[in-house]
């Protein structure tokens, strides 16, 4: 958590509203393994980490409510209740989103101001959006004492996300960041919303984040066409979601569904079995399975699923030539965003040197490097 980010916003609220604020801090995520499960009712892996967004918040008594984006020196007012989604893609709707589904929930709040910052890198799939959500709900909750439990509040961000940026998302993001548990990760049952968190006992390793600063732009309706594809194929399995299918019930429909799609369930059927595999090899210390088993996700992801992209498998290979990488992947949704490393403490810089410079001479491009702590989720800040 940087202290820079929440003396920013604290300082800059008192100045613009002449009152001091409620501060609260909302964290990003990584998700070690257990990518496209989620809507599949799966299992997913995610942990909260030191990097987030900082909101400073507090009631405004101007008969209007106003929102400052300080990262992207962006301001917008608005009326509680003349709320509609702004224009594709902007900021705002995150805000909007949640105000109106608590709103939904018959729950009454009052006008406010809100200023928030992050140094959660964008595009990278470690869910600043989540953070973006779960801070304005968290500090509403707080404020105007909804007495929501963290569960409805995530609910309620996921929701804000469907309806009002048009992302029909799974609950990990907005999970983790609420409920994150320092050094820990969390097995996220997606079914029931429950997770069982897991210290992780690194020992000479740590995880590191190699972002390709790609982001393609067919992400959102690649998204929606594989979440379809896994929707029809248990449909025609005659189960609730690919969570209840193994391989073979999935052979039994094998001249039904095209191979591609065939392909993309097995995948998901798979990493939902490798992701309870991770959480065993975590429990047992075995960081070598664990990372056999995240080199494992990325050959799905991208052979099967087929939602990685040449930066991500690019750096992957780079992370198997070199022996002190135990496991690599592509993290979050695709085409685009960061590998996930697991690497040794010793050997961590000179790999991040090596693979910044093979990615510069082959794709032209920088990639950036991150170095990250697991930490606790969404919490006010004194």
């Amino acid at each position: 958590m940087s202290a820079t980010l929440i003396k920013d916003v604290k300082e800059t609220f008192i100045k613009e509203f002449k009152t001091t604020p409620l501060l609260i801090f909302s964290p990003g995520r990584i998700n070690i393994i257990g990518e496209h499960t989620d809507y599949n009712g799966g299992f997913v892996f995610p942990a909260a980490v030191n990097k987030g967004i900082a909101a400073a918040i507090q009631k405004s008594d101007t008969g209007k409510c106003t929102a400052i984006a300080l990262d992207l020196d962006s301001t917008i007012e608005f009326e509680l209740d003349k709320l509609k989604p702004s224009k594709e893609g902007s900021w705002e709707n995150y805000v909007f989103g949640v105000v109106a589904e608590i709103q939904n929930r018959n729950k009454i709040i009052g006008d406010f101001n809100i200023i928030f910052k992050g140094n959660i890198p964008g595009g990278a799939g470690m869910s600043s959006s989540a953070a973006l959500e779960n801070s304005v709900v968290f500090g509403l909750n707080e404020l105007f004492e909804l007495g929501l439990t963290k569960t409805e509040m995530i609910l309620i961000s996921q929701k804000a996300e469907h309806n009002y940026v048009g992302v029909n998302c799974g609950i990990m993001d907005q999970y983790a960041s609420m409920f994150g548990i320092k050094d820990n990760a969390l097995l996220l049952d997606c079914r029931t919303i429950e997770a069982k968190p897991y210290k992780i006992d690194f020992k000479d390793h740590q995880l590191m984040l190699i972002n390709t600063n790609v982001k393609h732009s067919l992400s959102d309706s690649a998204y929606n066409d594989r979440r379809s594809a896994c929707e029809s194929i248990a449909k025609l399995l005659g189960v609730e979601t690919l969570r209840d299918a193994n391989e073979k019930d999935l052979e039994k429909i094998i001249d039904k569904v095209t191979p591609e799609n065939y392909q993309k369930a097995l995948y998901v059927i798979q990493e939902i079995e490798r992701t309870q595999k991770a959480a065993k090899a975590i429990e047992e210390n075995d960081l070598e399975t664990l990372g056999a088993l995240i080199y494992a996700s990325h050959n799905g992801l991208q052979n099967q699923y087929k939602v990685s992209c040449d930066e991500l498998d690019f750096l992957v290979s780079q992370a198997k030539k070199n022996k002190h990488v135990l496991g690599a992947r592509m993290m979050g949704g695709g085409f685009g965003g960061c590998t996930i490393n697991l690497i040794a403490n010793k050997e961590a810089k000179a790999f991040a040197e090596s693979a910044s410079k093979a990615y510069k001479t082959k794709f032209n491009n920088e990639c950036s490097v991150y170095f990250i702590e697991l930490s606790d989720g969404t919490h006010i800040i004194n």
